[in-house]
């Protein structure tokens, strides 16, 4: 939805997708690494949206503005007139697809989903905490799926015209339609061409160490990493170089995921069964059918 948005005449999107600068409470810019691209000031935030255009709409796609306690009020305060756009997914296959991606990222160096889960305890108390896990918050899985919570923090500061909740799978069934509603709620030419297409594929991470190793050299960190990309430097342009990792990350290091274990997302699916009920009476829709609840214990 991000890129497809960044396409439109009338809205400006920045390049960097999440920001996440409105949920300190996650990601506080305190803790940011020295070669972070996000902002750390508030001066610094506003300056991604410098090069909009008048009269055009300008946002951005941080999606841990659901799972902040803070959020909420930050973009309230910031902009009251804001328009909030929530994709709500089945929790199961949510969280499955959270924990390749952070993976991938490097944020979790746990590989194996249950045993991941099981952690969080330890991580509330500050232990077990992966070495790139610049803000650990985010390895609390289970705080990413009480959806009606985090709606009503939302409704809470903003009226619910401004905020639009829509279903994943009604996005995935009907990816043009959606798209449209979408433009309709922000304000802006709903018959203007988009580009769907689909974005932010699902991977598992084949060798966490050769991933690492291929982090390394893309920041430059490391003695190893530092002399491989010393010549990378020297031949290529930074576009160039980028596009080099991207594509040896895509052929060497990553691979579709392999098939859900039952299990772990049986046991999921009944550990979230209440947080999916909670959420059909909020919204006055039955998520517990749509999603398969119905058949679970």
């Amino acid at each position: 939805m991000h890129e497809m948005l960044r396409s439109h005449p009338q809205i400006f999107m920045p390049e960097l997708k999440a920001p996440r600068f409105l949920a300190q409470d996650l990601h506080p810019s305190a803790q940011m690494p020295p070669d972070s691209p996000m902002p750390g000031t508030m001066a610094e935030y506003l300056e991604l949206f410098a090069p909009g255009q008048a009269g055009q709409r300008v946002g951005e796609a941080s999606e841990s503005y659901l799972t902040s306690r803070v959020a909420a009020a930050e973009i309230a305060q910031l902009a009251p007139d804001a328009r909030i756009v929530a994709i709500l997914r089945e929790p199961a296959s949510f969280l499955r697809s959270l924990h390749l991606q952070y993976i991938e990222s490097q944020v979790e160096s746990e590989n194996d989903l249950r045993r991941a889960l099981a952690l969080e305890d330890a991580r509330r108390r500050g232990q077990s905490i992966p070495r790139q896990a610049y803000w650990p918050r985010v390895l609390l899985y289970s705080e990413h799926v009480r959806y009606a919570e985090q709606l009503r923090r939302y409704h809470a500061v903003l009226p619910r015209e401004q905020v639009l909740v829509l279903i994943y799978d009604d996005f995935r069934a009907d990816n043009a339609g959606t798209m449209r509603q979408v433009l309709r709620f922000l304000g802006v030419d709903e018959t203007a061409p988009l580009a769907l297409l689909s974005a932010n594929p699902t991977v598992r991470v084949r060798s966490p160490r050769l991933h690492e190793l291929m982090h390394d050299v893309a920041v430059g960190r490391g003695p190893l990493a530092r002399y491989a990309k010393a010549p990378l430097k020297a031949l290529a342009p930074r576009r160039l170089r980028r596009g080099a990792l991207r594509a040896a990350r895509s052929r060497v290091v990553y691979a579709p995921p392999r098939p859900a274990e039952e299990r772990t997302i049986a046991e999921l699916r009944s550990r979230y069964k209440q947080e999916v009920v909670e959420l059909s009476e909020y919204l006055g829709r039955d998520l517990v059918q749509l999603w398969g609840y119905d058949r679970v214990a």
